[in-house]
C-alpha cells in the first residue's frame, strides 16, 4: 500500500465512523418508534376497554383493567370496587352512560393520562359533562388504570358513598265544580304484623285466625305472605291498607301511616274518575321517565290526565362521607306536585243518578244545555275503585271480572241505537224541510205497516192503534209508523242533509274515549227499509248516551247544539246550529205534552209545579223480523223554563217496572229540589 493510499484511508475514517454512528442512530430511533407505537396501541386498547365497561355497566370485567395496587392501597378489595359501582349505577339507577372527549397524554415512559367526560341519565334527569381523569400505568409489559373513588364521581374520595334521596310529587286531586272531592290523597294505615309478636304454636294460630277475621284475609294467604324469603322475625310485614278509624289492637298486629288515593263517591263515579295502580314493567318500557315506585292512572280521568295529575318527582344525588354527612351535591331537582283537575261534574247529581239506576245495566248523563257542562256521567253497575287501590283480593276481582253485567264497561261512552227518543230529531228535520207539519194528519190502520210488497216480509210496527195521527200525537204515542212514513217522504238526500247538521262523525273534545256517532254503516242507506228504521231510532244508528244528550240539547237551546264540557276551566261556549228555532219550539211543546197528557209515554213524570219536557224510547235488539228481542229503554227529559238541566238515561234489557222512566222518576224530582235550593 502506498503512502498516498494510507493518507486517503486516514482521511475517510472519520466519515466512515460518522456514517456508522448515523446508521446505528437511525436503527435505534426506528426501534424506539416501533416500541412506542406498540405502547400507544396498548394504552388506547386499555382506555377503550375501561370506558366500554363504564358505558355497558359490565363491572365484573373491572379486574381486567384496574391496577390492583391502586385500590388495595385505599383499603378496597376488587369485589368492594365492583359492588360500589353496582350499587350506585344500577341501584339508583343510572342509564344511557356515554363517554365523550376522550384524550390520552403521555406523562413519562411508564405513565399516561386518560381524560374524558361522562353523560348519563338519572331518575332526576340528564347529567352532562362530568370531567374525569385516570392515570394509566405500566406494570411489567401491560398497562392498567390507577383507580380511586373519583372515577365513580369526580368529587369522591376515600370511603365516600353516593346517596339518592327522592322527593315524591303529590298527585293532584280531582274535584267537582264546587270543590267537592272526587279523587283525593287521604291518610290511611298499613295494617301488618311483626312475626315475633305472633307467638308460637297454638298462640300463633289463634293470632292469625283473629287477623284473618279482622282484615278479611284468608289463613292460606296469611301463611303464604309470612313464608316469603325476605321475612324476618322483627320486620314489619304489611298486609292490608285500612281506614284510620278502623284501627283495632290485636296481638302481633302493628300499624304504619301511609297516604292512599281515595275515591269518596266509590261506585257512583268509578267509571268516570277511574283509579290508579302501580307501574308495571310494560309501563316502564313505554315511558322511561317512570320509576317502579310511581302510581299511574289505570282508567278513566285518572288515566286521561295522568301526566298532569302525577306531577314530577324531585330529589337529590349527593356524595356523603362514611358517617352519612353530605359533602357534595351532584344533582338536585325540586319536585313539582301534580295539578288539581276541576270538573263540571256535580258530586250530588252524580251520586243520585247512580243510586236511582239501582245497579241495573245502564247509564245516565246529566248536562247543562245552556253551557254544555256535564253534571253527571254515570255507568251502572260499577265497582269500588278503592278496592283497586288498597289491594283487591283475587276473589273480589274475579267477582267483578266474571260479572255478566260488565261493571268495568263505561256505558255512557258506548254506542247504542237511540230508539224513539230519536224521533225528536226526525221531526225537526221534517219541519225544517216543510214535509212535516204540526197539524198534518196521517191515516194509519193497524199496528203493522209496509210501503209495498217489495218489502217482502218486513213491516214497521207500533204500540197504539190510532187511525189519525199528527206530529204531536205521534210524539205522545211514540208512533214508529208515522215517523217511518215521514222519513220516506222527506227522502234520503234531505234526511241525511238534516242529520249532517248534528254531530254525526265528529270527535268530541272530551277526555273520554268513544267512537263518533254514526248514521249507518255505509255513506248511503241501501234500502228504503233502513231509511224508515233510522227515522224512529233503529236501523244502524249508533250514539253514545253522551252524544245523545249533546244532540238533544238543541231542543232546549233554540235549535243550537251545545258541545259538552267536562273541565270547569274551559270557558268557551261552542255551539252548532242544527234546527230552526220555530221547529224546535213546536217539538218542545209536543214533548211537554208527552209528560202532561195522560196518554203520554212519560206521564208518570208529571208534576204540575214543574215545566218538564220528555221523550221516552225503546230500541229492540233482535236478529230477525217477528222474533221477540231484548229492549233497551231510554228517557230524555229537560226543564223548559228556569232550571238548566237535561237528562238522558238508558237501561239495557229492561224488565217490567225497571224502564229508564220508572227508575228516574224520583231522580227528576230530586233534581228539581236540588236546583231550586241552589237557586239556579
Amino acid at each position: 500500500m502506498t503512502s498516498r493510499m494510507r493518507r486517503n484511508k486516514r482521511r475517510m475514517l472519520p466519515y466512515i465512523i460518522i456514517i456508522f454512528l448515523l446508521l446505528i442512530g437511525i436503527g435505534g430511533f426506528g426501534y424506539f418508534q416501533f416500541i412506542h407505537a406498540g405502547d400507544r396501541d396498548q394504552v388506547q386498547e386499555l382506555a377503550d376497554h375501561f370506558l366500554q365497561i363504564l358505558e355497558d355497566k359490565e363491572y365484573e370485567d373491572l379486574g381486567d383493567v384496574l391496577d390492583k395496587q391502586s385500590y388495595t392501597a385505599l383499603d378496597y378489595t376488587l369485589d368492594e370496587v365492583k359492588d360500589k359501582y353496582e350499587k350506585i349505577f344500577n341501584g339508583i339507577p343510572i342509564q344511557n352512560i356515554r363517554a365523550t372527549k376522550v384524550n390520552i397524554d403521555e406523562i413519562n415512559h411508564n405513565e399516561q393520562m386518560l381524560s374524558f367526560q361522562l353523560s348519563f341519565t338519572t331518575p332526576l334527569g340528564n347529567m352532562d359533562k362530568l370531567h374525569y381523569q385516570a392515570k394509566l400505568v405500566r406494570k411489567d409489559d401491560d398497562y392498567f388504570v390507577e383507580w380511586d373513588p373519583s372515577l365513580i364521581f369526580p368529587e369522591m374520595e376515600g370511603k365516600d358513598k353516593v346517596a339518592f334521596r327522592v322527593s315524591r310529587a303529590e298527585r293532584g286531586e280531582i274535584h267537582d265544580h264546587a270543590g267537592n272531592k272526587l279523587a283525593v290523597n287521604e291518610d290511611f294505615k298499613w295494617a301488618g304484623v311483626i312475626p315475633k309478636d305472633l307467638g308460637q304454636g297454638k298462640e300463633k294460630e289463634s293470632s292469625l285466625e283473629n287477623i284473618s277475621k279482622q282484615f278479611n284475609i284468608s289463613l292460606n294467604d296469611l301463611h303464604e305472605t309470612l313464608q316469603q324469603d325476605w321475612i324476618k322475625d322483627d320486620l314489619f310485614v304489611p298486609l292490608k291498607i285500612i281506614e284510620s278509624d278502623k284501627v283495632k289492637p290485636l296481638p302481633g298486629v302493628a300499624y304504619q301511616d301511609t297516604k292512599v288515593r281515595y275515591y269518596p263517591l266509590k261506585e257512583a263515579a268509578a267509571n268516570l274518575v277511574g283509579y290508579i295502580g302501580k307501574v308495571t314493567e310494560e309501563d316502564l318500557e313505554k315511558n322511561p321517565n317512570l320509576s317502579e315506585e310511581n302510581m299511574i292512572g289505570r282508567m278513566g280521568l285518572e288515566r286521561a290526565f295522568d301526566k298532569e295529575l302525577r306531577g314530577k318527582d324531585g330529589g337529590e344525588l349527593v356524595i356523603v362521607d362514611e358517617q352519612g354527612e353530605k359533602k357534595q351535591e351532584i344533582q338536585k331537582v325540586e319536585k313539582m306536585d301534580g295539578e288539581n283537575i276541576q270538573l263540571t261534574i256535580d258530586a250530588y247529581i252524580q251520586e243520585k243518578a247512580y243510586e236511582h239506576l239501582k245497579e241495573k245495566p245502564g247509564a245516565t248523563v246529566v248536562m247543562n244545555p245552556e253551557d254544555g257542562g256535564l253534571y253527571a256521567l254515570v255507568s251502572s253497575p260499577s265497582f269500588d275503585p278503592n278496592k283497586m287501590v288498597q289491594g283487591i283480593s283475587q276473589d273480589d276481582y274475579n267477582e267483578y271480572a266474571n260479572d255478566e253485567r260488565k261493571p268495568f264497561l263505561s256505558r255512557f261512552a258506548v254506542g247504542y241505537a237511540p230508539g224513539s227518543t230519536f224521533k225528536t230529531i226526525t221531526a225537526g228535520i221534517g219541519l225544517d224541510a216543510n214535509v212535516t207539519q204540526v197539524d198534518k194528519v196521517r191515516e194509519i190502520s193497524g199496528l203493522n205497516w209496509q210501503k209495498d210488497k217489495s218489502w217482502g216480509g218486513y213491516s214497521v210496527t207500533r204500540v197504539s192503534d190510532v187511525s189519525e195521527v199528527n206530529m204531536r200525537q205521534a210524539l205522545i204515542y211514540s208512533d214508529n209508523i208515522y215517523f217511518a212514513q215521514e222519513a220516506l217522504e222527506i227522502g234520503e238526500k234531505r234526511f241525511r242533509k238534516g242529520l249532517d247538521q248534528f254531530i254525526f262523525g265528529e270527535e268530541l273534545d272530551l277526555p273520554i274515549a268513544m267512537k263518533p256517532a254514526q248514521i249507518s254503516n255505509q255513506d248511503t242507506f241501501d234500502s228504503e227499509i233502513l231509511l224508515a228504521d233510522t227515522a224512529y231510532g233503529q236501523g244502524e244508528l249508533l250514539m253514545t248516551p253522551i252524544q245523545q244528550a249533546v244532540m238533544y240539547s238543541a231542543f232546549r237551546n233554540e235549535g243550537n247544539i251545545i258541545y259538552p264540557q267536562l273541565l270547569a276551566d274551559k270557558k268557551e261556549r261552542k255551539t252548532k246550529a242544527a234546527l230552526t228555532s220555530k221547529s224546535v219550539n213546536e217539538i218542545k211543546d209536543s214533548l211537554v205534552e208527552v209528560v202532561d197528557d195522560p196518554n203520554g209515554t212519560a206521564h208518570s213524570l208529571y208534576n204540575p209545579e214543574h215545566h218538564l219536557a220528555a221523550k221516552t224510547g225503546t230500541a229492540e235488539l233482535k236478529l230477525k223480523q217477528g222474533e221477540q228481542g231484548n229492549e233497551n229503554s231510554f228517557l230524555l227529559a229537560f226543564d223548559t223554563n228556569e232550571y238548566d238541566f237535561l237528562v238522558l238515561s238508558l237501561v239495557e234489557n229492561y224488565t217490567s217496572g225497571n224502564s229508564a222512566t220508572q227508575l228516574n222518576q224520583a231522580f227528576i224530582e230530586e233534581l228539581y229540589a236540588y236546583f231550586s235550593k241552589m237557586g239556579t
